[in-house]
């Protein structure tokens, strides 16, 4: 029963930090930025789909697989390397095999692999912090007035 509770308690967590306003402003920010991307640079492996897909897998995911590292939850670290294939590479090709094969054969490159890794460690940073807008800017100024 123990199991059940902490389960359910890192449940409920979880659910307040990704239902929190200013992370999901910046998820909307971010999906915004990639359709304009999408609509605009005319890639061909490029559109809303995808960019709604690989914004949502990595809001989900970046978070905690950072939060792997930090707190050194090896026994986590299996699954969180496949959580970051799967938003930076997975998701991406599992979209174009069923979309266009003749896409994901013409444009999967390394290079996308490590500009999407950028992009995936930079969520992660910005969405790492567990609490409001309010605390955060609390405990930067807090962080500032101590270095001084």
């Amino acid at each position: 029963m123990t199991g059940d509770s902490e389960m359910l308690n890192e449940m409920v967590k979880w659910s307040r930090e990704y239902t929190r306003p200013w992370k999901l402003l910046s998820l909307i920010a971010g999906l915004a930025f990639l359709i304009f991307d999408s609509i605009y640079s005319k890639i061909m492996d490029w559109d809303i789909p995808i960019s709604v897909i690989m914004g949502i897998v990595t809001y989900i995911t970046a978070p905690w697989s950072l939060r792997v590292i930090v707190e050194r939850r090896w026994k986590c670290f299996p699954i969180m390397l496949f959580a970051v294939w799967f938003s930076i590479d997975g998701c991406y090709c599992l979209y174009w095999y069923y979309t266009d094969p003749f896409v994901l054969k013409m444009m999967r490159s390394y290079i996308n692999f490590f500009t999407c890794l950028f992009l995936y460690v930079t969520c992660a940073l910005i969405w790492y912090y567990q609490g409001s807008l309010q605390e955060l800017v609390k405990d930067v100024r807090s962080m500032f007035h101590h270095v001084h």
